[in-house]
């Protein structure tokens, strides 16, 4: 009787263990369980699909409820600015295909959340986290959202970041916006989360949703993913379309995905793809990118074998801890197979001044053709009315002034020498005497550098205080980055970033996913309070 009895308690127990972690059809009394679905992966999700463990309508609850639970109350990251009103329908539609026998894809009832910068045409005002943009309902969806909606990816809601996308203040808080206010780092809740895509990051990180799309201009991709503990791919410029993204720079900007996973991660891009008429740097895209399942196919565990990686070393220097971790990270890829020799390369003071006169002049262009995309219902209709408009609002200049508005109304238009020659200096420096010139000589597959620092403590008063970071070669020379997990400092996480020439995120994927399948460094965050 005691055998039996102790068999009939472990069919019990095992029971328990499976229905106590799915979603029930019933009403629970009390704060609904959101833990299950933590760390979930797409693969997870597709699979639970398939067997009916839960529906697109659960998953989709289950996320906004997450929202409510630990973005809007308890540790109130405030990564979210907005949610979908149509959320739960768009489920609900997308549950009906599947019964059906119907399924799009891998991104079938995945939940996104947008970076708000990122146009969608719902019940969502897309707002760059300005309060002049409080109300704009853009009368199309980006071609990103657009792309996303044909996938079967639900847009959950859009995420807060720094306001304009980091390109307003001469100091400024990352995370900070008019509309949204300020987004907390979910590890440690005074720490920064990095901007500008600084809600896309914590969205990802404190599982509120299965992807975010965030941009970068330079580090705006990379650094939340550091500071958030998260995968982070910023694509070659011209893989993704920017069109229906509120703009700073037409040579810099693009739109990327952020994951738990490098799977996820790769997903999400081949859904993305495609050219687009309306943004003709996609027009180089063609027969250079791959759609569906097609990254996915570069995904190895083996994936660092053979790969030659330089070791960027002006990039280290400034954190011994940091440096720590990168020296553990090469000793892992070669214990792996890859090879790793040092280099040196163009100095920031060659091309920064550059891309910052290339910056100025191509927002003023860019969100003046924005303001005027948004016809008569336009708020302002140029960046002299929005300095104007921010002198009088109550909120915009409470903390942070707006110097870099003012000097962007000072620039001529894109026919300007001034222009045209930071531009080509700039691009000469970071491609022809910069990565591919080094990479060529080298005959390297991709380079390596720390992505960042640990997140510095959240400052309203003097703004950030970065310390460190690798983004801008890559971001100036518009080639693509990906940076993965590679450990924590105390309770803080920190990253590696693998980049190379234009087009080559196949082979930086294969490295990335090596690496992170080889180490797993990614652990979820814990809202840590500090005294």
């Amino acid at each position: 009787m005691k055998k039996r009895a102790l068999l009939l308690l472990s069919v019990i127990s095992i029971i328990c263990l499976i229905t106590c972690n799915a979603p029930s059809d019933k009403e629970s009394p009390g704060k609904p369980d959101t833990g299950w679905i933590e760390e979930m992966t797409i693969e997870q999700l597709q699979t639970g699909y398939k067997e009916g463990s839960f529906t697109v309508t659960d998953i989709v609850k289950t996320y906004l409820d997450r929202i409510e639970e630990i973005d809007k109350n308890g540790p109130k990251l405030n990564s979210i600015i907005i949610v979908n009103p149509d959320a739960l329908s768009i489920a609900e539609e997308l549950d009906k295909e599947l019964k059906n026998g119907n399924s799009r894809g891998p991104m079938h009832g995945v939940p996104v959340i947008l970076k708000d910068n990122i146009d969608t045409h719902d019940g969502m005002p897309t707002t760059a986290g300005a309060t002049v943009l409080r109300n704009s309902y853009p009368d199309n969806d980006s071609f990103i959202a657009k792309k996303l909606r044909e996938a079967g990816a639900v847009i959950l809601a859009k995420a807060n970041l720094s306001e304009w996308a980091n390109f307003r203040a001469d100091v400024s808080s990352s995370g900070w916006s008019g509309v949204g206010g300020q987004t907390k780092n979910p590890y440690i809740l005074d720490r920064n989360p990095c901007g500008s895509s600084s809600g896309s990051g914590v969205s990802v990180s404190a599982n509120l949703c299965m992807l975010a799309i965030g941009t970068e201009t330079n580090g705006s991709i990379v650094c939340p993913s550091n500071n958030n503990g998260i995968v982070g791919l910023k694509p070659t410029v011209g893989l993704l379309s920017r069109s229906g993204i509120i703009p700073i720079s037409f040579t810099q900007d693009t739109p990327g995905p952020m994951g738990r996973t490098v799977q996820d991660v790769a997903i999400a891009l081949g859904a993305l793809t495609g050219v687009d008429p309306a943004d003709t740097k996609t027009l180089a895209s063609e027969g250079k990118f791959l759609t569906g399942t097609g990254y996915s196919g570069h995904l190895k565990a083996d994936g660092a074998k053979g790969k030659r990686i330089g070791l960027l070393k002006k990039s280290m220097g400034y954190s011994d801890k940091v440096d720590t971790l990168m020296h553990e990270t090469i000793r892992w890829l070669k214990a792996n197979g890859a090879e790793v020799i040092d280099i040196d390369m163009a100095e920031e003071s060659k091309y920064g001044n550059a891309s910052f006169e290339v910056m100025l002049f191509e927002f003023k262009d860019g969100l003046n053709k924005y303001f005027a995309g948004l016809g008569v219902d336009a708020p302002v209709k140029s960046v002299t009315e929005l300095i104007e408009f921010n002198k009088k609002d109550t909120v915009e200049l409470r903390y942070f002034d707006q110097k870099i508005l003012e000097m962007v109304d000072k620039k001529g238009d894109l026919t300007s020498a001034d222009y045209q020659k930071a531009l080509a200096r700039m691009l000469k420096a970071t491609r022809e005497n910069g990565i591919d010139k080094v990479m060529n000589e080298n005959r390297l597959d991709a380079i390596l550098a720390p992505t960042g620092s640990p997140a510095w403590k959240t400052d309203l008063v003097l703004g950030d205080h970065f310390i460190g970071g690798s983004s801008s070669l890559a971001a100036v020379a518009g080639y693509p980055a990906i940076t993965v997990p590679m450990g924590f400092i105390g309770n803080l996480p920190v990253g590696v970033t693998f980049f190379g020439r234009a087009w080559s995120e196949p082979v930086l994927l294969e490295i990335a996913y090596s690496y992170e399948q080889g180490t797993r460094h990614r652990k979820a965050p814990k809202h840590i309070i500090t005294d």
